[in-house]
């Protein structure tokens, strides 16, 4: 009897335990931690890979271990976190993401197909009650989950020097690409900076021309993700002079009339920091999280000439922007539970408590964030994210854009770069490369079966 109930007793403290160890492999809801109150105590070293250079040792900066990782300790004493920038981040990310299971524990989510965000990465909820909580919690979904927060959400616009514009007799802002490039004109003819500084050499610097063509070349917010994949010629000229073709027409048109760099394969994005903050940039095209790095440039001295302003294309009479996510935090499915939940209230400290968004120039992440206040000059202009889709929608836009090599919005820049290197050979007409283009997307359709509306 007696070894009757010792075994009894085995099996009832081996069911007790196995209970206790599955309730500890089990996750907190993520909306329901409670940062700087929950799990203060915990212990780990987890990795974060970010594309943020600039903040980090990379290039000289102890700015994110200073402000953020410092922050978060205050809280977490005992969690470590281990940084690491990495250059070029979009492909060495996927690279990793790829290459192994153990590549850290939270990654700016790269460029990968949403049908594998499940195989990578932890969900933090359902895009319905995370939209409770975000903006853009359908940016990184699959089947109705949401794998990725924004880090910081950006604006599409133009970073421009006020003294400069000033200076070469600018008085007001540029709506249209006509006026853009008049002004560029004049900053060529009245003052001595580089009237459209283009980033060509960086390369990845390109894809801004992109997100410029959608939202806020159409004011349509399916234009992207929906009615462009069964559209005919959606790189045409459109007969409203707005559209895809408005935009890059506008990169073709500077850099034939000379409004670019003299040589446009020696730009470099480090140096160019300064030299907008200082006078010697009149424009560029980038998102608004380069604002912050303009005005806060090494050796800039005239942070307060840096500021910012809407695309110049106009839709019948109004102006529209694409308000999107940036990179978004993605958590390592396959890491550990104690290292999982680390990397949960780490990512959430950085989107409620860190400032991070704010401090970088962004556009509200958190439902009811305040816009930045150097987005005065957008007043009047709507806001828009493009349409999210999922599933077999989703899937199609990515076979498309990949048969077709166009790329649209999905780091496509070496066609953008073409743009400047057939205005300056003066080889092909703007014409012959949007033509150029529909074709390619129309092999594409064809390809998938798509039906052409």
């Amino acid at each position: 009897m007696k070894k009757l109930l010792g075994i009894l007793l085995s099996v009832v403290l081996l069911f007790t335990m196995a209970t206790f160890a599955a309730a500890e492999e089990t996750l907190p809801n993520f909306l329901d931690l409670k940062v700087g109150e929950d799990y203060t105590d915990l212990t780990v070293t987890i990795k974060y890979l970010t594309h943020r250079t600039d903040l980090t040792p990379v290039q000289n900066s102890t700015a994110f271990q200073d402000k953020y990782i410092a922050e978060f300790n205050k809280l977490y004493p005992n969690i470590t976190v281990e940084l690491e920038a990495v250059t070029d981040f979009a492909q060495d990310a996927l690279v990793r993401l790829t290459g192994s299971d153990d590549w850290g524990d939270v990654m700016n989510i790269p460029q990968v197909e949403s049908s594998e965000f499940g195989t990578f990465f932890l969900p933090y909820g359902t895009v319905a009650d995370m939209s409770q909580y975000i903006n853009f919690a359908d940016t990184k979904q699959f089947d109705g989950l949401c794998y990725g927060i924004p880090t910081t959400a950006n604006f599409q616009g133009v970073l421009y020097n006020k003294a400069v514009f000033a200076k070469a007799g600018v008085t007001e802002i540029p709506r249209t690409p006509e006026a853009f490039l008049a002004a560029l004109a004049l900053v060529k003819a009245n003052t001595d900076a580089i009237p459209l500084y283009t980033n060509y050499a960086a390369g990845w610097t390109m894809g801004a021309w992109d997100f410029y063509a959608g939202v806020g070349a159409t004011g349509d917010p399916d234009f992207v993700n929906i009615n462009m994949i069964s559209m005919k010629d959606p790189f045409a000229a459109r007969e409203d002079g707005a559209g895809p073709y408005a935009v890059y027409k506008i990169l073709y048109d500077a850099t034939r009339q000379g409004l670019i760099e003299d040589d446009y394969t020696t730009t470099d994005w480090e140096s160019c920091k300064p030299m907008l903050n200082n006078g010697k940039i009149a424009t560029m095209m980038l998102g608004s999280w380069a604002y912050v790095q303009m005005r806060d440039a090494v050796g800039g001295e005239h942070p307060e000439d840096v500021a910012y302003m809407p695309f110049p294309v106009t839709v019948n009479g109004k102006q529209y922007a694409l308000s999107a996510a940036d990179y978004c935090y993605g958590i390592n499915a396959k890491t550990d539970k104690t290292r999982q939940l680390a990397s949960m209230l780490f990512v959430k400290f950085m989107v409620e408590k860190s400032g991070f968004n704010t401090n970088e120039g962004g556009s509200p992440v958190l439902i009811g964030e305040a816009f930045p206040d150097f987005a005065s000059s957008f007043e009047g202009v709507t806001m828009l994210a493009d349409t999210m889709v999922d599933g077999t929608q989703s899937q199609l836009v990515d076979d498309i854009n990949a048969d077709s090599t166009i790329m649209f919005a999905k780091g496509g820049n070496e066609k953008i770069q073409k743009i400047i290197e057939h205005a300056f050979n003066k080889d092909m007409s703007f014409d012959e490369v949007m033509a150029s283009w529909n074709v390619l997307w129309s092999d594409a359709q064809e390809g998938l079966g798509v039906t052409v509306q």
